[in-house]
């Protein structure tokens, strides 16, 4: 079997290969992505590759695995941070990660190898398993670490392609492994970035692209004026870190777009913002369309919370959610994603708030 693995540089891609090199398979390649662009990093004033590629060179001489650096920057900026910027220019929470793994990490590179190999492994949480002639995704062991909601839109064709031996581990256990075999990167932190962003930090990826304006924020119940931000892209409904002001915590309840205004308080889950009903578009099926919609939950963000919900159906690319519980966090641009038990069944934009 030839198989191709994807480093990032990483402890949990890095325990990846060592798992697929020790079930005995030896045809094996690793990649890396490349997909910053040098104007972004001279910029933000760092080369964040370059400490990534060191570990990935140095992981693979201790495996004896070729590897090879494949540049998607092009590709990356059309297919992810194009969409990503203009979600926040409308005042979105946009979810890159979900579209960094359909378009870029399983889109793109799988056009790339065209079939050369046999399956691709990364080093991802969550579980394939084969069902008949179907894939399904599921739910990782580590319900923490589980990355099944940025999976939701891969398709069947690349599902059938993809392992993730870490979907059985605990992250614990994953550095215990890195520990024993004493891997290069065994004390590397984990990467808080977007996709394989490494260093590069959020804020400062908004910033390059659509820059600072200063704006008041209002504290909602006495619409006081208590602080300046630098633009509303930089805040999300329900955000409670970023809010740098004194007497915290303080919670973003809503953007006015048009004045450039974040309202905050104190009370998170203000009446206002605490919604439970909402309409989704744009529905991706990992398999068939369901038959019927019963005991299903949903995520609206990363993370362990699902909600209980009823889905109705209104049209194949339409549908209404009602959560069981009031969200003070649902925003326009963030993705509905549907769970049945541990399986992931797929997902869709969330783009009106009803009540």
């Amino acid at each position: 079997m030839k198989i191709a693995v994807l480093l990032s540089g990483g402890v949990d891609s890095s325990v990846a290969l060592y798992r697929i090199i020790n079930k005995g398979y030896s045809n094996i390649k690793c990649y890396y992505l490349k997909i910053w662009v040098e104007d972004e990093l001279s910029y933000i004033g760092n080369c964040p590759w370059q400490e990534d590629l060191n570990y990935v060179e140095a992981i693979c001489n201790k495996f004896n695995v070729p590897y090879e650096i494949i540049n998607f920057q092009k590709e990356y900026y059309n297919k992810v941070v194009s969409y990503t910027i203009e979600e926040l220019k409308n005042g979105n929470t946009p979810s890159p990660d979900i579209f960094c793994n359909q378009r870029i990490k399983f889109g793109a590179f799988f056009e790339k190898i065209n079939n050369q190999y046999d399956l691709v492994v990364t080093g991802h949480y969550a579980k394939i398993q084969r069902k008949e002639s179907k894939f399904l995704l599921k739910q990782a062991k580590d319900k923490i670490k589980d990355q099944s909601y940025f999976l939701s839109h891969l398709s069947q064709k690349q599902l059938s392609k993809l392992y993730f031996p870490l979907g059985t581990l605990l992250k614990s256990e994953v550095r215990q492994i890195a520990k024993s075999i004493n891997l290069p990167n065994k004390d590397r932190k984990d990467s808080q970035g977007i996709c394989f962003l490494g260093k590069i930090k959020y804020n400062e990826f908004i910033k390059y692209h659509l820059g600072e304006k200063k704006g008041n924020i209002i504290e909602k119940e006495t619409g006081k004026i208590i602080g300046i931000h630098n633009g509303y892209w930089f805040f999300t409904a329900g955000q409670r870190r970023g809010i740098k002001l004194s007497n915290g915590p303080w919670f973003v309840i809503e953007k006015d777009l048009e004045k450039n205004i974040i309202y905050i308080s104190h009370n998170e889950n203000y009446l206002k913002q605490a919604k439970r009903k909402f309409l989704v578009h744009e529905i991706h099926w990992i398999n068939d369309t369901p038959t019927n919609f019963e005991n299903f939950k949903i995520k609206i963000r990363h993370g362990k919370k699902k909600y209980s919900c009823k889905l109705q159906l209104i049209t194949n690319n339409l549908m209404e959610i009602s959560l069981n519980k009031k969200d003070q966090g649902i925003s326009p641009g963030q993705f509905a994603i549907f769970y049945k038990n541990t399986e992931c069944l797929g997902g869709a934009k969330i783009f009106k708030i009803i009540e």
